[in-house]
């Protein structure tokens, strides 16, 4: 039995996943291929074909550094033609269709793709779902802004090449999806950390309007006044910083117009290393990653306070949250492995203190005249308590943070948010320390975790069918609640608790009356991005 498709380019061809209910399409493409003259322009319609194409294979990642590519274990060529998407359906017919899940993957917005099998969607679709990955233009290729560029766009806009893929993707699901058995009407859009950053940037951009109805948003959803989102994956720049550090790009690569830039090979415009943006101050020593989305005032025409204040971002069902061991918090058993580790930071990764020393100097360099009572809050005598109360103080930091942005995201919206505190801890891959760290959570909503299910307990595989049923649901209906689960109550600024999934199911305090008087105070004294 052949597995056609007809979209709006063209025919195409699935095949069946292990499950043989559902079928699988690979590679799709979404898009132009943004080569020649479409480097750095805004996606184009994809060109048609003729008769069938095969959709059995993974399309090219989007270049980035070899290093972080090889670090995919993902067998695809990298290519600048690579916006592709991938979809898998379980969907019996056109006649009945399913809730789509349309995931945006992470990596600093300098690396990761579609075809990562973290993301392989077989197993929430069995569930329900019809799932989409899809690649976005990374680094340069997807935030590169000059003013020449602006000048040609039309919009006096450049930087938002990689946000651009996004809403086209979610353009062609629109367009498209009916074919594949799902829904257009109940679009999820969901991502991590940097893709979690996307999907902030979507709920924000009226480009996105009408194309996704509900969001979520896995590390990190953060406070307008919380210096933290200036160097996560929610960070952004303004226009003029990201114009200047596009010109320094331009002549570091020996050419003087945007015409020479685009006559040069791809491999030349890959940077190896892990350029940051030094000029942001985060209130200590983390930067953000050099190349990330613009508030250009089209594609995001204002930032979160302002956004969120005129209540001018999407009206979309929400859920938000963070983990237990990311943000600069660390379990006590990983901290002698951090101590021996000199590898130098990536962009957007938090510090973390390992001395008593540095942890006071930190104190005192992010609080100024708060930091004596920051370090009466969270005392250390030793480099190991440091540690500890550094972690304590990232926790109580990111679920306040994000209790703050919920509070500010509901004042003008009429749809549900949830949030979450993510404390399962896993085992690392490699045998390493357990834990709830950045982007652990992912294994257990998609069913895929590395060395496959074999390695899992009985508990974790608990786990996964709880968090993946929340997730499925949260995608079908808007609410993450179903038959047999525990209670996930609704988001409400004034009840100051937040979901705890992993460990425990159970709603728990953000933090105590005391240090919530004390963030409070340390985020009004600080500028609203």
């Amino acid at each position: 039995m052949r597995h056609l498709v007809d979209t709006e380019a063209g025919s195409v061809e699935g095949v069946p996943c292990r499950d043989r209910s559902v079928i699988v399409f690979r590679g799709i493409p979404y898009a132009a291929p943004p080569v020649g003259d479409l480097r750095w322009q805004p996606p184009q319609p994809p060109p048609r074909w003729e008769g069938v194409r095969r959709a059995d294979r993974f399309g090219p990642m989007c270049p980035q550094p070899p290093a972080a590519a090889a670090a995919t274990g993902v067998d695809v060529p990298m290519s600048e033609d690579c916006l592709n998407l991938n979809i898998w359906t379980g969907a019996p017919s056109r006649a009945e269709p399913r809730p789509v899940l349309v995931w945006i993957y992470g990596g600093g917005f300098r690396e990761g793709t579609g075809a990562h099998p973290r993301y392989d969607g077989e197993n929430l679709s069995r569930q329900g779902l019809v799932v989409v990955t899809f690649n976005y233009r990374l680094g340069a290729f997807g935030f590169l802004a000059t003013t020449e560029l602006s000048e040609e766009s039309g919009h006096g806009s450049s930087g938002n090449y990689g946000v651009l893929d996004c809403v086209a993707a979610l353009r062609w699901v629109r367009d498209n999806i009916a074919r594949f058995g799902g829904d257009p009407g109940s679009v999820t859009v969901a991502g991590q950390s940097a893709g979690a950053g996307m999907v902030n940037f979507l709920a924000m951009s009226p480009l996105a309007k009408g194309l996704f109805h509900r969001a979520v948003a896995q590390s990190h959803a953060r406070y307008a006044r919380d210096p933290e989102l200036r160097y996560l994956a929610t960070s952004y720049r303004l226009p003029a910083d990201a114009v200047e550090a596009g010109e320094r790009y331009t002549r570091a690569h020996g050419a003087r117009t945007v015409r020479e830039l685009r006559s040069l090979h791809w491999r030349k415009l890959v940077d190896g290393n892990h350029p940051v943006d030094t000029a942001v101050e985060t209130g200590g020593p983390a930067k953000p990653p050099l190349f990330r989305p613009v508030v250009d005032g089209w594609v995001i025409p204002a930032g979160y306070a302002e956004t969120y204040g005129q209540g001018s971002q999407n009206d979309v069902d929400y859920l938000a949250g963070n983990n237990l061991d990311e943000g600069g918090a660390v379990p006590e058993t990983m901290v002698d492995a951090l101590r021996a580790d000199r590898r130098p930071a990536r962009p957007g990764a938090p510090p973390v203190q390992l001395t008593l020393a540095r942890y006071t100097e930190a104190a005192r360099h992010r609080f100024g005249t708060l930091a004596e009572e920051f370090l009466r809050l969270y005392p250390a005598a030793t480099d190991d308590e440091a540690v500890a109360a550094g972690s304590r103080a990232a926790r109580d930091n990111s679920r306040l943070s994000t209790h703050l942005w919920g509070t500010d995201w509901t004042r003008h919206t009429t749809r549900s948010l949830h949030t979450y505190f993510w404390t399962h801890r896993t085992q690392a891959p490699g045998g390493g320390p357990r834990q709830a760290s950045h982007g652990s959570e992912i294994d257990y909503v998609f069913g895929n975790p590395r060395g496959t299910t074999a390695t899992w307990t009985e508990q974790d595989h608990e786990v996964a069918r709880t968090l993946s049923s929340y997730w499925t649901n949260f995608a079908a209906t808007g609410d993450p609640n179903g038959q047999g689960l525990p209670h996930w109550p609704a988001f409400a600024p004034d009840a100051g608790s937040v979901m705890e999934i992993g460990a425990r199911f159970r709603p728990v305090p953000v933090a105590d009356p005391v240090r919530t008087d004390f963030w409070l105070r340390f985020f009004r004294a600080q500028q609203a991005w």
